[in-house]
């Protein structure tokens, strides 16, 4: 459970984001702090009681640095950070466009790094706090066509694997860690061809896609005190697509 906690979630606005968001809300949340790009998805939360949602592209140093110093005038505890906001631009290595390797590089990579630099202060003054950054499958094991997918994923954990290390000193209960989808239900994934889809269910052990809310629940449990004494670790949620 996740009761009393104040919670900042990116990518929040659709797919993976938003089922983590509710999933939150569910366990008891006292604030979630729900952060997008814009606020189109998201003007059903514009009155909520606990999601406060919020326009911020994590890609703006400066404008993620503003919004984050508006968290420490108004004396803001943070417990959670979940690094959700991701995209993909596939293509095969001899064809990857310069713009598309450092789009990716640029959300995925970089602005994990950016938001989690920026909320890691507050952490470490209350000395405790729980960061949750997706990562994925293709970051663990590669894939076909996504050498920038790849190569931000499996940067984020070696990133992860650093924070452990560096933020739990002298004492601090801080924690960070990865989920690592695999082949998930989600706006990314629906427009692939109908024989994509097929073919990845047949690799997958248990049979189907994964859902939004798989994902969202390995989140909250990572990000709750049911997992005080797991960090630096990669949770993979594939239905057994990558053993």
């Amino acid at each position: 459970m996740l009761t009393g906690k104040h919670c900042v979630i990116t990518g929040a606005a659709q797919g993976i984001g938003r089922a983590i968001v509710e999933t939150f809300v569910k366990q008891g949340a006292h604030t979630v702090y729900a952060l997008d790009r814009n606020l189109d998805n998201m003007q059903d939360w514009q009155d909520h009681a606990v999601i406060k949602p919020a326009a911020l592209d994590v890609c703006h140093r400066d404008a993620v640095a503003s919004w984050v110093q508006t968290l420490h005038q108004d004396n803001a505890v943070i417990d959670v950070l979940v690094n959700n906001a991701g995209i993909t631009r596939d293509n095969l290595l001899t064809k990857m466009s310069e713009d598309d390797w450092d789009a990716v590089i640029d959300v995925n990579l970089k602005g994990v790094f950016t938001m989690t630099q920026a909320i890691a202060p507050l952490m470490i003054a209350q000395a405790q706090g729980a960061i949750v950054s997706l990562s994925s499958v293709v970051g663990t094991d590669g894939n076909i066509g996504q050498t920038n997918y790849a190569a931000s994923k499996g940067g984020v954990i070696a990133m992860t694997k650093t924070w452990s290390k560096e933020l739990a000193r002298h004492g601090a209960q801080i924690r960070a860690n990865c989920v690592a989808p695999g082949f998930i239900e989600t706006p990314m994934t629906a427009n692939l061809p109908d024989k994509v889809i097929e073919m990845m269910k047949s690799k997958t052990p248990l049979g189907r896609m994964g859902t939004a809310q798989d994902i969202a629940n390995a989140i909250s449990f990572l990000a709750s005190d049911n997992a005080s004494f797991i960090t630096g670790q990669t949770l993979k949620v594939d239905g057994g697509l990558v053993i």
